[in-house]
């Protein structure tokens, strides 16, 4: 399943990043990387965000949408 479609409150595996080197890179480097755990915190419209080592990120849609998750 894909990032953009975790309920809020619902915590997920990344299990793949669909994208280029250039954003698999800026997604590491705030800690999204596949095997981590994180927790939506909003995403029904707008930005989504996402908690992930007790840190909230926020995120476009297009790229959360490219991000593979397994609860």
């Amino acid at each position: 399943m894909h990032l953009t479609e975790l309920s809020p409150g619902e915590s997920a595996i990344i299990t793949e990043i669909n994208g280029g080197r250039n954003l698999i890179q800026q997604l590491a480097l705030r800690g999204l990387t596949p095997g981590k755990r994180l927790t939506m915190i909003s995403g029904r419209c707008g930005p989504v965000v996402v908690k992930i080592h007790g840190d909230s990120l926020v995120l476009g849609r297009g790229m959360a949408h490219k991000i593979l998750l397994e609860r």
